[in-house]
């Protein structure tokens, strides 16, 4: 079934080709004929709309069913307490560290010397 409706959309883009066609070939025709443009005529706007809802809808029989948006359908499967639980939001740089007994504060002295050459070399 799916190679039909897929057969059905390229039917529905050469009838939307031929609707673009059409229009083009309508206003060189007024343009050699020196008429004003208005509007498209009407069968080419017809063309144009059904070309569209043709592709739309087989195009929705080839994709099939759809997720849905609703953010409550996702969030049913998980607990009040994995709710927050985020990993984008983890830090591990933090005053924990500080108050660890087996934490060593670096030495600010290193920080503050300009970098040359020779002290990568150390």
């Amino acid at each position: 079934m799916a190679i039909f409706n897929k057969i059905q959309i390229a039917i529905g883009f050469l009838s939307l080709l031929h609707a673009a066609y059409s229009a083009a070939q309508h206003r060189s025709y007024l343009r050699i004929t020196e008429q004003e443009f208005t509007q498209l005529p009407i069968d080419i706007i017809f063309q144009a709309i059904a070309s569209l809802i043709y592709i739309i809808y087989n195009i929705l029989q080839v994709v099939g069913d759809f997720k849905e948006i609703r953010a409550a359908v996702d969030l049913q499967a998980k607990s009040w307490e994995t709710l927050s639980n985020i990993p984008s939001f983890y830090t591990f740089n933090h005053r924990g560290k500080a108050l660890s007994p087996v934490y060593e504060q670096p030495n600010p002295e290193a920080y503050d010397r300009p970098y040359t050459s020779e002290s990568y070399l150390d």
